[in-house]
């Protein structure tokens, strides 16, 4: 399993509900839209709690107290299904409309010098959630 991890912090003009509001209902959708052509298999995004537990968090492991506004997970079977997926010229196209369209991409919302991205391989150390009960 291959992830992109997005760690996003929003747009300094953006109110956190409306940061919230449009990742959620105006870019969701339209990722959603995208997820056969790109063989993805699953997205979530990840909304940040604005919560004093979090800072709390942070002070208890030295950690800096800024935080990321949420993080975008996407998943693909494959490394080999993931480079089919980018190597296309649709799959480019696709990219560059949900980065930079100017009604329901990244260029929205999305604060690029702040956030970061990158892939992952997952290991699954547990899931309790999948575990049916007795």
């Amino acid at each position: 399993m291959i992830k992109f991890v997005y760690c996003i912090r929003k747009q300094s003009n953006l109110s956190n509900e409306d940061f919230h509001a449009f990742w959620k209902d105006v870019h969701g959708p339209f990722i959603r839209k995208l997820a056969q052509m790109l063989k993805a298999t699953k997205y979530i995004q990840s909304h940040t709690i604005d919560t004093p537990v979090n800072l709390e968090i942070a002070k208890s492991r030295g950690l800096d107290a800024s935080f990321y506004d949420g993080v975008t997970e996407i998943w693909w079977d494959s490394m080999e299904d993931f480079l089919a997926a980018v190597s296309t010229p649709k799959g480019q196209a696709a990219a560059q409309q949900y980065i930079t369209d100017p009604t329901v991409g990244e260029v929205n919302f999305v604060d690029f010098a702040q956030s970061r991205a990158f892939l992952t391989e997952e290991y699954t150390v547990f899931d309790f959630s999948s575990t049916p009960t007795v």
